[in-house]
């Protein structure tokens, strides 16, 4: 008997609906199922392997097979033709199973006398749960009929195990999605450890009641979404810029294509017919597509699976009214979990959170900018978390090492707590330290300043000690917005700044959008290299009405006292020129129209390009300040992008190589006469910051939570001791980076 028959597998979804609603325990529930769907096909056997853990399967129920090999039997991922299924998302359809490459013998079942096989994956969009498995002693090859009717049972089973029908009595033994811990690696955005539960940015749609009892009425609230779909999806493309030819609009189109798809629709109204709901029929198809879409080798196929996604919630959003707020509470300590976040919705969210945890994202992004600004652990590129995760789940965030950990157990919960405990014992000693000098014990001073770019950061200024803002990143307020901000809103933002900073001095940065930093009112360039294109003062130079809106802000937020402003991504002495040039023309017409003017003006550059430290000296001197932009001067130098992971970390910042460049840039800027300041990651952190003193270096910019350890060490070192080690290990050709820890080690 096949499934094909549209009664026949109505009947069937029916039977399992109740089975699965009925009281009792999950074993009884399973054993059930297994039993129906073996009666409905006609077959002696039906197996239902679960995933006892991310790569071992188990056999947890089965009509036909021996009883005794139940909790049992297990296979790991790819193993054997049922560990085939759970590994590639489809189904394996073969009338002579022993003769299939891959088969695995399993004695303990007695399954040695079945010759047809049909297993199909139990899957939820991306999740895989595990395996639905039929045979006979026939051999017989199972019908298209029966593969597409056995694959819409294992949706309802997906759904069933998504709502909790297999969890039964508290000593049931099952296995199932979503319970056993699971950890993830990622990249650290952003130091810090945290403990808390899941809150996930876009919660996943629950599907109530997957089995749909009248196909007619399912089919019409099918069409009525999609049609409402379609109309959003029309509407929302007509608002974006499609005037320009490019990728850009093939993408949006491509986008309109799917949700225009007459295919999809198709096969959604089948599934219907065989007796899914509507809701489900659209989960089945995602979760199906997605399967295949994550194994092709096209990138660019690869890549339509984010559509896909997207318009599939979006319709499921519009089935179940559950729109993007589900009602569910944010828990306590909330650690937010998203495919990607904009620095906006971040910012919604404030200080409420506790962490975040990305799928994708990038170490230099704005909402990596946001999350530091908030000073929450930030890790990026955790893959697929976002399909594990359910709301409320207990997840632990260590930022230090890049690590997400799920559902824990009690035993890496316990030690994760004593990493967090051991941390705040160590922020309370530095607590002590903040009213205190960065006073080395041979008598020189370092100062220490802290990174900001949002008013939230301010308050840190006072906490931390910190003796001003060595950088205040202007970009976030043309990120987090729809438009561009006016000169007035800048100008207002600007004097609150430094009102907040109560007479230390702010360095101000221009403008520094562009690489992974795109407006969002700011049509994305197609550039096969954005870190090393248009970007910073390149933009600033050639769209100089929004450079010269800013330097007026700049000005009339700074009127009767002193304005601080560094130009960034200068390659070459015109650049600077040029815009410094700029803002003297703003100061000139300030003062034409009779306005009031800052007190003093300082202006610098920051020293982000190897190219720069060549400049001639006259380029030190026609600058107030100099400020090594460690993050992409270290990319730039050893050509290793940051935002790549098999190489962001590859190259040591305390190598011969480019501790010779920091030496040629303190001798040019000493020689100048002109100030020279460190700000980056690595001013944060202790080991680099102590050798950057060493090197001559006198002053640090780093996020507010570094400076309590820095000023520590700085505090019971001597910089000529400390420099004599140094360059010890660089006569010997030794490593620096080991020989200033061994030193340390000994204080």
């Amino acid at each position: 008997m096949a499934l094909r028959k549209d009664s026949d597998s109505r009947r069937l979804l029916r039977r399992l609906r109740d089975t699965l609603a009925a009281p009792g325990g999950s074993q009884d529930r399973l054993d059930q199922i297994t039993h129906h769907i073996a009666d409905s096909m006609g077959t002696e056997v039906c197996s239902i392997y679960l995933f006892r853990d991310v790569d071992t399967l188990e056999l947890s129920a089965t009509e036909g097979l021996k009883a005794a090999a139940v909790h049992q039997t297990r296979l790991r991922l790819g193993e054997g033709l049922v560990g085939r299924v759970a590994r590639t998302g489809r189904h394996v359809n073969t009338a002579n199973a022993p003769a299939e490459p891959g088969f695995r013998f399993m004695p303990e079942t007695g399954e040695e006398v079945y010759s047809s096989f049909l297993g199909v994956p139990i899957q939820r969009v991306g999740d895989k749960l595990g395996v639905l498995v039929v045979q006979s002693r026939e051999a017989r090859q199972f019908t298209e009929d029966d593969v597409y009717g056995l694959e819409v049972v294992a949706m309802v089973l997906a759904e069933m195990a998504e709502l909790g029908a297999f969890l039964g009595n508290a000593d049931d033994r099952m296995p199932q999605a979503h319970r056993f811990p699971s950890m993830f690696r990622g990249t650290g955005a952003q130091e810090g450890a945290a403990e808390g539960r899941v809150w996930l940015h876009e919660p996943r749609v629950v599907v109530a009641n997957p089995v749909g009892d009248d196909p007619v009425r399912e089919k019409k609230r099918l069409l009525e979404g999609v049609e409402t779909l379609r109309t959003r999806v029309n509407k929302l493309l007509a608002d974006a810029d499609m005037s320009d030819e490019g990728d850009h609009a093939q993408v949006l189109e491509a986008y309109r294509m799917f949700a225009h798809s007459r295919s999809w629709l198709k096969r959604m109204e089948e599934d219907i017919d065989l007796g899914l709901s509507a809701e489900a029929a659209v989960e089945k198809e995602q979760s199906q597509a997605r399967a295949r879409l994550e194994m092709a080798a096209d990138p660019y196929l690869r890549d339509r699976l984010h559509d896909l996604d997207d318009l599939s919630n979006r319709l499921l959003r519009i089935l179940t009214g559950q729109g993007s707020d589900t009602g569910a509470e944010m828990p306590e300590n909330p650690i937010l979990v998203a495919r990607n976040i904009g620095p906006a919705e971040l910012l919604d969210y404030g200080r409420k959170l506790k962490g975040v945890v990305l799928e994708e994202g990038s170490v230099g992004s704005h909402a990596a900018i946001v999350a530091r600004a908030l000073a929450i652990p930030l890790i990026i590129h955790a893959s697929r978390i976002g399909s594990e995760a359910l709301n409320g789940d207990a997840i632990l965030v260590d930022g230090d090492m890049g690590i997400v950990h799920l559902r824990p157990e009690d035993s890496v919960a316990k030690a994760f707590r004593d990493k967090i405990a051991m941390h705040a014992e160590a922020q309370k000693r530095y607590a002590g330290l903040r009213d205190l000098p960065a006073v080395t014990t041979c008598g020189t001073a370092i100062d220490l300043h802290m990174n900001a770019g949002l008013m939230a950061d301010l308050p840190s200024m006072e906490s931390s000690g910190a003796e001003g803002v060595g950088l205040f990143r202007t970009e976030l307020q043309f990120l987090t917005r729809t438009r561009v901000p006016r000169r007035s809103e800048l100008a207002a933002l600007y004097t609150r700044v430094m009102d907040a900073a109560q007479g230390r001095p702010v360095v101000f940065r221009t403008l520094d959008i562009g690489s992974d930093k795109v407006l969002p009112y700011m049509k994305p360039q197609d550039e096969p290299n954005p870190a090393m294109g248009w970007r910073a003062i390149r933009v600033g130079l050639d769209k100089r009405g929004v450079l010269r809106m800013q330097l007026q802000a700049l000005i009339r937020a700074a009127v009767g006292r002193p304005l601080h402003v560094m130009f960034p991504f200068i390659a070459e002495p015109s650049e600077f020129e040029a815009a410094q040039k700029m803002l003297m023309e703003e100061i000139a017409r300030e003062q034409r129209l009779g306005r009031g003017l800052p007190l003093d003006i300082r202006v610098g550059t920051m020293l982000e390009t190897p190219s720069l430290a060549f400049a001639p000296l006259s380029f030190f001197r026609s600058c107030d300040f100099v400020s090594i932009g460690g993050n992409d001067l270290k990319q730039f130098f050893f050509a290793a992008d940051r935002e790549n992971e098999l190489v962001r970390r590859r190259y040591d910042t305390l190598s011969e190589p480019f501790l010779s460049l920091l030496d040629q840039i303190v001798a040019r800027c000493n020689e100048a006469q002109v100030p020279l300041s460190f700000c980056g990651e690595d001013a944060g952190r202790p080991v680099e910051a102590l050798t950057f003193a060493a090197l001559g270096i006198r002053r640090l910019s780093m996020r507010p939570a570094s400076i309590g350890p820095v000023k520590h060490l700085i505090r019971q070192i001597s910089l000529e001791e400390l420099r004599e080690v140094i360059d010890e290990a660089r006569a010997k050709r030794q490593p620096v980076r080991r020989a200033v820890t061994e030193f340390l080690a000994q204080l």
